[in-house]
């Protein structure tokens, strides 16, 4: 079993900074990529931003520039620093991670419950 809880959501004036934490726990052998997306109301849920094991990067066009995805040791956890937010960004923002259980085993898509960051004027 694997889980991810997110946190560091909140309340936070546009111009200003937030910086989200994903945290993986469980039966986990190797974590092959993480990423965070959001959804806000209406919308799809879009990619923010990706990392892969090997430290490759994916912004969305909407967040490069202002937000910068990271993790410590293996990628966990994770953690997107986001800088000069705008009213835009206000969204749930879910943790995603492709994790292998097991050495040889297959990869599953894990999803975080969401924290919602709300960008006021």
């Amino acid at each position: 079993q694997v889980q991810l809880v997110e946190s560091g959501g909140g309340l936070v004036q546009a111009g200003g900074s937030l910086r989200l934490s994903c945290a993986a726990s469980g039966s986990i052998f190797s974590i092959k990529a993480m990423g965070w997306y959001r959804q806000a109301p209406g919308n799809e849920r879009e990619l923010v931003a990706a990392i892969t094991s090997g430290g490759n990067t994916n912004y969305a066009d909407s967040v490069k520039g202002r937000f910068t995805i990271s993790g410590d040791n293996a990628k966990n956890p994770l953690y997107l620093q986001m800088s000069s937010l705008k009213l835009e960004d206000t969204a749930v923002y879910y943790c995603n991670a492709i994790i292998a259980t097991m050495a040889g085993g297959p990869d599953y898509n894990y999803w975080g419950q969401g924290t919602q960051v709300t960008v006021s004027s």
